[in-house]
């Protein structure tokens, strides 16, 4: 139970960007060593909420409340000074410079104008030691970190300073079931030396690991304060998230037809350094899943397959036709079709507007006379922007202004303009929220009953189970085994994983 005087209040909070509200009321009260959950959908007001806490924003209306005193919080410096660090979802690091030189940058050691450069490595070493990353250099330049040790990184930087309340927004989203086992145990040992956590996520599974409270945000409102996490049933947490009653179920699988023609064959691929004698096939109408944890060459088998990496052995056919080594073009024009792990930086131009994103890798179609023609641009986009429920319906949108599931949705309607029959799926719910997250499994699925060949990979093992006809499971590198989805379940994956062995 939260104290009399709560670390933070927050109360009536408004704001509003060119006439739109994205706060509308918004209550939040947070206690000292408490695990705060927020909750919401895409678009309820979450990061709104994040930034006037982190001194991005200032608020129209309302009160913050910081140790039962009012407060105003102008920048992220006065929020830094009061004891609030924030940790984003979008990564920010800067890659050019090293680990240390990350986490201390913009409140150096320094002495007399020089910098220290030994105690900020010996207090780096402290923090990742703590963080259960003792093995990274802080010398290391963090350009050449994973997704994952890049996050660890942003959280050492979060930990430099004396704080009482550190906002995590989605931490586990790039971090595989160890990393997030061990995210949980710093997290632990946060509340427990009384520093509160706010946790944002979109995976319901992992509140009922590590939260204590839960307050879930809809339209900018509030619509529930505080409920205690044991008590409350995730039905009423969607009810409240989405206003209706949303079941976070996979749709039925359709049989692969027995005659269904094979789309895709993939025979002793290999990358040198990362994966080896990796093979499976995908016929017409089936979706085959990829499970392992983060480093395990998932995402770079993708990547391989569709050219982005070259090859160092093995073969790939598309509809019985070999693929040139290392050539997306030829991938592309035999009819493969990647939506990559981080869509924001790897798939989508986001200042453009959809119909654009869309048509991009079809500017012949649209060409005459070395001109694109905008207006057959707009109607091809508007034919998959209605037939995948792409909201709001408008081509001329930007991509940025899009929720994580209408961006998802951008990248599959760009491949299905262009004709593509295999799509290479790399964690396509991946900051997406609940009710979101049904409209791309039903989506997924019917592609898939329409004779798309897919293939999937995702760090919800869950997820790879519950959308695949078959499962490789992988680790470092090589495929344990292959097995229908069906005659696996999550502990089995895990298992396998963990021993590293074969089935």
């Amino acid at each position: 139970m939260p104290p009399e005087a709560p670390l933070l209040r927050v109360t009536g909070a408004t704001k509003s960007f060119a006439g739109v509200h994205a706060l509308r009321g918004v209550d939040l009260e947070i206690a000292a060593g408490e695990v705060h959950c927020v909750l919401g959908q895409n678009g309820a007001g979450k990061s709104t909420l994040i930034k006037i806490l982190a001194g991005v924003h200032r608020p129209d209306g309302g009160t913050i409340t910081w140790l039962g005193e009012d407060v105003e919080i102008h920048d992220p410096q006065a929020a830094i000074e009061l004891g609030i660090a924030t940790m984003y979802q979008e990564l920010d690091v800067v890659d050019g410079l090293t680990i240390a030189e990350n986490i201390f940058l913009g409140h150096e050691l320094a002495r007399g104008g020089f910098t220290r450069r030994s105690e900020a490595t010996a207090r780096t070493k402290e923090l990742l030691a703590r963080l259960g990353h003792g093995s990274l250099s802080p010398n290391t330049e963090v350009g050449h970190l994973s997704a994952a040790n890049k996050q660890i990184v942003s959280m050492a930087r979060a930990l430099s300073h004396d704080i009482r309340l550190i906002i995590m927004d989605e931490p586990s989203a790039v971090l595989d079931s160890e990393e997030v086992k061990n995210l949980f145990a710093v997290v632990r040992e946060l509340t427990s030396a009384g520093i509160a956590v706010v946790y944002i996520t979109h995976r319901l599974e992992e509140i009922r690991q590590i939260g204590d409270r839960i307050t879930v945000l809809k339209d900018g409102r509030s619509t529930a304060v505080g409920l205690p996490v044991a008590d409350t049933p995730t039905s009423e947490l969607i009810r409240r998230m989405t206003g209706r009653d949303v079941e976070n179920v996979f749709p039925p699988a359709v049989p692969v037809a027995d005659d269904a023609s094979l789309m895709l064959e993939v025979e002793d691929l290999a990358l040198e350094g990362v994966f080896e004698d990796v093979s499976f096939s995908v016929r017409a109408g089936e979706i085959v899943g990829l499970a392992g944890l983060v480093g395990s060459g998932r995402s770079e088998i993708l990547e391989t397959v569709f050219g982005a990496r070259p090859r160092t052995g093995g073969t790939v056919r598309v509809a019985g036709s070999p693929l040139s080594r290392g050539s997306v073009p030829h991938a592309v024009e035999a009819g493969i079709g990647l939506s990559p792990e981080e869509r924001k930086s790897q798939g989508l131009i986001l200042d453009d507007p959809i119909y654009q994103n869309v048509t991009l890798s079809s500017f012949e179609r649209f060409a005459r006379a070395g001109f694109l023609n905008e207006r057959s641009e707009r109607e091809a986009a508007r034919e998959q922007i209605t037939a995948l429920d792409l909201r709001p319906p408008d081509p001329d949108r930007p991509a940025a202004t899009l929720s994580g599931g209408n961006q998802q949705k951008i990248l599959l309607a760009r491949w299905l303009v262009h004709g593509t029959r295999v799509l290479l799926l790399d964690e396509p719910t991946r900051g997406v929220d609940v009710g979101a997250r049904t409209e791309i499994y039903a989506l997924i699925r019917r592609l898939a009953a329409e004779g798309n060949a897919i293939v999937i990979v995702s760090s919800e093992i869950e997820e790879v189970l519950g959308l695949a006809d078959t499962v490789l499971v992988i680790a470092d590198g090589r495929v344990l085994t292959t097995v229908p989805a069906d005659q696996i379940d999550e502990h089995g994956v895990l298992d396998l994983v963990m021993k590293g062995t074969a089935a």
